[in-house]
């Protein structure tokens, strides 16, 4: 386990859809911010940058699950940008 990142970030960090649903179902918020980002937010962005750097095609386990888990895709960052406005430095966005 990371020392940096929360569980729930730290499963999103790792792609590893299992340990996210544990970490949800066990109580943790699918909305938490951590280091400036919702977990949504922070899903779009590694699975998009996964994609971006592997060639391979777009994954979106992680969001389907932190959605199916009740993530508000509305829900703004510290900064201000959601993962559905499209704002921001360029990030994936839903």
């Amino acid at each position: 386990m990371s020392d940096y990142w929360t569980p729930a970030h730290q499963a999103v960090e790792q792609e590893d859809a299992e340990a996210l649903a544990r970490v949800l179902a066990a109580g943790s918020d699918p909305d938490e911010v951590f280091s400036g980002m919702t977990l949504l937010t922070h899903a779009i962005d590694v699975e998009g940058d996964g994609s971006l750097q592997s060639g391979q095609p777009l994954t979106v386990h992680i969001t389907a699950v932190l959605l199916a888990f009740g993530a508000d895709p509305e829900l703004a960052d510290p900064e201000g940008r959601t993962p559905v406005d499209g704002r921001g430095s360029g990030r994936c966005r839903l």
